[in-house]
């Protein structure tokens, strides 16, 4: 059974909070010896470096470079895929802002690769500037894994962040993907979970999110 990305996304979190500070910068990855070749593992290592002096979180790196190593993945291929990651958290940081948490950080991420635009972080951030984002981006991304269109699933998220608290964020995302088991489209599951949501939350939420695309950069 797939794994949601909030729980991926919390653990991620933890793990780096808890392993950030062990491994200094400008140093050697060591669970990356004997895993990854030595041909690029001070490429590797160099990202990190990169990653850390940025203020972007490493952890998530490492693990991506792993995940790569346990699947038999060449060198360069490895390399590509950290390299890819370490451009998508660095994004997700800025359209976040610098005072993002490292978990906010990775569900931002999470997002941004599923499809969702940096205004639609940017957006979350403004909506929620008091609250934690890493649930309602992690929703975001959760709700594309099931096949609700990108940018719906981001208006849909946007539609919801001035109401809904972490725990309303979970229960929509749990109810649009029960729909979508029970038979609906994820569209049509996504509309009628919004319409429901918003009316829950007593305010209204626009209809036209549950199945007007926003446009998309040429």
């Amino acid at each position: 059974m797939r794994k949601s990305t909030i729980w991926q996304i919390l653990a991620l979190g933890i793990v780096a909070g808890l392993c950030g500070t062990i491994v200094p910068a400008s140093a050697q990855e060591p669970r990356l010896q004997d895993r990854v070749p030595e041909a690029v593992r001070s490429e590797i290592d160099a990202v990190l470096d990169s990653a850390r002096a940025q203020g972007i979180p490493a952890e998530p790196l490492v693990d991506r470079a792993l995940e790569g190593a346990s699947k038999g993945a060449s060198g360069d291929l490895i390399l590509r895929a950290v390299r890819r990651l370490a451009n998508e958290l660095l994004a997700a940081r800025d359209a976040l802002g610098s005072e993002s948490t490292d978990p906010e950080i990775v569900a931002g991420a999470s997002a941004l690769r599923a499809g969702a635009e940096p205004e639609d972080l940017q957006s979350l951030r403004s909506l929620r500037a008091d609250q934690p984002l890493t649930i309602a981006a992690a929703v975001l991304a959760d709700l594309v894994a099931v096949g609700v269109p990108a940018d719906t699933a981001a208006a849909a998220v946007i539609a919801l962040a001035v109401g809904a608290d972490d725990v309303e964020y979970i229960a929509f995302r749990r109810n649009v993907e029960r729909d979508i088991t029970l038979g609906a489209s994820p569209v049509a599951a996504l509309g009628v979970r919004l319409n429901a949501a918003a009316e829950a939350l007593d305010y209204a939420a626009p209809r036209s999110a549950s199945t007007t695309r926003r446009p998309r950069k040429p």
